[in-house]
């Protein structure tokens, strides 16, 4: 059965990405894109909350770097230069674009079976690898029924949620041909749903 895997690993050094986090603590890099070439080598293109050019250009393990403006940048990846670690390569997994790293740690998400994902973590523990397992949940599990996300979708656009809320529970109420007392109630099983499917997620960020 699919799911949805999220772990966070602490990046080896002599990693590109991981070792350019780790030299400027406050840096968050997005990475939009990467592809893997052979040979070790490969691409990726990246966006950074710092100035981070000098730093790229620096690493022995980048080749080239293309400023692409608005600290967006395209950088060609040595051989050794640290792509998708050996784990990754064993268990056959792909991350999901894009992934953040920061401070030497990235964040990924993977679309699996629950057998790859228990080799993955087997596997980053037999190399010795920090990581920390942020949470799974199943791909084809519905967090609402179709009724509920209709109801949910539309109470966000119309700005029940805002602060301060644009729109009232009568005049949501009314927006959906439905009773107030029934949208409340709606409601409650909801957020109660939502909350408690992301509850994971939350206690970890």
């Amino acid at each position: 059965m699919s799911q949805h895997v999220r772990i966070q690993v602490r990046l080896p050094e002599g990693h590109w990405s991981g070792d350019v986090s780790r030299s400027l603590p406050s840096l968050v890099l997005r990475i939009e894109e990467t592809m893997p070439l052979g040979k070790g080598r490969g691409t990726a293109t990246l966006s950074a909350s710092d100035d981070v050019q000098l730093a790229l250009e620096a690493h022995p393990g980048i080749d080239e770097v293309r400023s692409l403006g608005n600290q967006r940048f395209a950088v060609d990846i040595a051989s050794g230069g640290g792509g998708f670690i050996r784990p990754l390569r064993t268990v056959g997994v792909v991350p999901r674009s894009p992934f953040e790293v920061a401070d030497g740690w990235v964040d990924w998400t993977f679309s699996c079976t629950s057998e790859q994902a228990l080799e993955l973590l087997t596997e980053l523990t037999k190399s010795g690898i920090p990581h920390n397992l942020i949470s799974t949940r199943q791909n084809d599990s519905r967090l609402l029924t179709k009724r509920q996300s209709e109801i949910f979708e539309a109470a966000v656009k119309s700005g029940y949620y805002d602060v301060p809320r644009r729109i009232s529970l009568t005049k949501l109420a009314a927006k959906l041909g439905i009773a107030k007392s029934t949208l409340s109630a709606s409601l409650q099983r909801i957020e109660s749903k939502v909350m408690n499917g992301f509850q994971r997620e939350i206690q970890n960020r």
